[in-house]
């Protein structure tokens, strides 16, 4: 029976893919591009929107998970990644484990994988950078911090952070995909955040910037100075959002009777902080992993 060619339309979300996936193996059909809500293309195929069904989206992520334990969460988190057209890939690497199981996880040139498995590292190494050089400033007892991550990062950092600062209330804001991850109280979210701006500093929180710059450059031994390795070890697209590499007037101090513009984000709704995962059964698929 030949397989109907279709163009499939989803809400963005992990759940929403593997419905994708799903629609295509009970109907029969083979989709040639799979679009978010809201993209427009020109196209010769039909375009339907599949909806995001909770059930179907276990089941095909528990078959995934009979086959290997270890492919859900590389899929979790290759749907995090920034892999140009990365829907259509994972959705070919579906196919393939489908018909091979677990020992495509070992072939790691195979055309369908490999590509795959580079985003997912470049995830874990910009992961890696951020858990190091995310700068927080205090605004009235709640911590804030700035990061322009290239993929989405916020799911992958949220336990991190959670876990660090558990006793503090505090907002992560990812400019590039504009949502910010919010914790009080043992409670955090990631919400879609459009519009935001950081508001200056108080006096305070302006000296403690200054001190850490200043202890940046003390510490700094110019005859050893080598420009080449530090942005080796500190990649020069990490300093638009670190405190010791702003111009000055990131340390400048609003005028203390004038209220802060932009407010922190209001604290997350009643939604659990990441806790470990019971050892057994495979976790629910979601976005974050």
């Amino acid at each position: 029976m030949a397989w109907r060619e279709i163009i499939y339309q989803y809400d963005g979300s992990f759940e929403g893919l593997l419905c994708c996936v799903f629609e295509s193996y009970t109907k029969k059909e083979r989709p040639t591009a799979i679009l978010r809500d809201g993209d427009d293309e020109p196209s010769l195929f039909e375009i339907r929107a599949v909806t995001t069904d909770r059930a179907h989206a276990q089941r095909i992520y528990r078959s995934l998970y009979k086959r290997s334990p270890e492919v859900g969460s590389f899929l979790r988190r290759a749907f995090l990644t920034c892999l140009p057209d990365k829907e259509m890939a994972i959705y070919r690497f579906i196919v393939k484990f489908y018909r091979e199981g677990a020992p495509l996880l070992s072939r790691l040139s195979d055309d369908t994988y490999l590509p795959l498995l580079k985003a997912v590292r470049q995830l874990s190494g910009e992961v890696e950078q951020f858990r190091g050089f995310t700068r927080f400033s205090d605004f009235d007892g709640v911590l804030g911090a700035e990061i322009e991550p290239k993929n989405r990062v916020l799911p992958v950092l949220r336990r991190h952070f959670c876990e660090r600062y558990h006793n503090e209330t505090f907002f992560l804001y990812d400019r590039t995909h504009r949502e910010a991850l919010l914790y009080s109280g043992g409670v955090s979210r990631i919400v879609p955040l459009n519009h935001f701006e950081m508001a200056q500093p108080d006096e305070v929180e302006a000296g403690y910037r200054r001190l850490w710059r200043r202890f940046y450059d003390t510490v700094a031994i110019e005859a050893r100075k080598n420009e080449k390795l530090r942005m080796t070890h500190m990649p020069k697209r990490y300093w638009g959002m670190m405190t010791e590499f702003q111009d000055e007037s990131y340390f400048k101090a609003r005028p203390k009777e004038t209220p802060s513009a932009s407010p922190a984000p209001g604290a997350p709704a009643a939604i659990p902080a990441p806790a470990t995962r019971p050892e057994g059964a495979p976790p629910a698929p979601a976005s974050a992993p």
